[in-house]
């Protein structure tokens, strides 16, 4: 769809952008850059800020303070419809008395665009969302995540410098969703188009991003790719809100003692990169990172404890585990064949490499 004509993807930067509604911060002071044709989500639950900053991005909600950069130039004063941003909504926001074409041929002809060129370039954004042949339909007669494309191709269509896309894939089933994802994958990699995606779904933003920026009462709490952010988290709100974690209170300051630090169930192997200093309070182990003993002899933490409960998920089942009176971890095992069985009640022998553990 796109021509050598066509204008390139282009960086974003905020500067300490701020919401506020009275008293109520939405937004606090953030700052983040979006290089040019890169993917970034925000991500975070209900209440976090990130549909608010994105509303600011698109011009449809007036910062309180701070700035909004394209490339190098200023657009806070610019409204929204000078921006020539591309924008998905979750609800599609289609017009249900037009086909499919004319949805989305209706942004280029807003902008003067001459019929024969309407006409070139819908045919050409149907064949990308993988639609050739359905421009006539109107919206009622198309399934949700055919209409999902369509308007996928309506923020394309006039090659905006940048999309921001807002919980598009919320009112999808699982399934499709996931196809979605990928489309929605290929679709911004063939363009290199810059993409900013909101959503509170950890997994859809650990899958498409190349960027996470996770944020928490209208701050962002950490800014990675999708592997540090999992394997590396630097807060517990990060630790406890992307995956599953196990979170074991550190005593004392917590500073790492030659590589090892005291917890509430002894004393840990740390990872090489570890924190310290007396901010380091909490020692974090994904579920999935802890062995048994029998699977796996060369770890350095180990420990004992009862198994409480067991949860079969299909590919994989979850341990809860007592190691004191008042304390538990929950391990997760990929179900193979060959493997020893553990029923409730049995003391088990398990643990972890210390480069799996994180210091928070």
């Amino acid at each position: 769809m796109a021509s050598a004509s066509s204008p390139a993807g282009q960086s974003l930067r905020l500067e300490r952008l701020s919401k506020r509604y009275g008293d109520y911060v939405a937004v606090d002071q953030i700052d983040l850059e979006i290089a040019n044709g890169e993917f970034l989500t925000l991500l975070g639950p209900s209440g976090s800020g990130k549909t608010t900053t994105l509303m600011m991005i698109a011009g449809f909600t007036e910062p309180t303070s701070g700035a909004i950069w394209l490339g190098d130039q200023a657009i806070n004063a610019l409204p929204s419809y000078h921006r020539g941003f591309g924008m998905v909504f979750q609800n599609y926001a289609l017009f249900p008395h037009m086909t499919a074409a004319e949805n989305i041929a209706f942004p280029l002809r807003m902008r003067g665009i001459g019929k024969a060129e309407q006409a070139r370039r819908v045919a050409d954004a149907l064949e990308m969302v993988r639609l050739p042949g359905l421009g006539d339909r109107h919206p009622n007669q198309l399934s949700g995540g055919q209409q999902q494309r369509v308007a996928l191709a309506r923020a394309l269509v006039y090659n905006p410098p940048v999309l921001l896309m807002d919980e598009p894939l919320g009112a999808l089933d699982k399934k499709l969703r996931e196809e979605m994802q990928f489309e929605i994958m290929r679709i911004q990699r063939t363009l290199g188009i810059t993409a900013i995606y909101v959503t509170h779904d950890q997994e859809e933003a650990l899958v498409m991003s190349d960027r996470i920026a996770v944020m928490n009462l209208g701050r962002i709490e950490q800014i990675d790719t999708p592997a540090r952010l999992y394997e590396r988290p630097a807060t517990r709100f990060v630790a406890d809100f992307i995956g599953e974690s196990n979170i074991i209170p550190l005593l004392g300051s917590g500073t790492p003692d030659d590589g090892r630090v005291a917890s509430r169930i002894g004393a840990l192997a740390t990872p090489l990169d570890r924190k310290s200093g007396a901010d380091v309070r909490e020692y974090i182990i994904r579920p999935e990172k802890i062995r048994f003993v029998a699977d796996d002899a060369s770890l350095d933490n180990v420990f004992t404890g009862a198994i409480t409960e067991i949860v079969y998920a299909g590919d994989a089942t979850r341990y809860h585990i007592q190691l004191t009176d008042d304390f538990t971890l929950t391990a997760k095992r990929q179900n193979r064949a060959g493997q020893a069985e553990f029923q409730m009640g049995d003391r088990v022998a398990f643990g972890w490499h210390a480069e799996d553990g994180s210091l928070v």
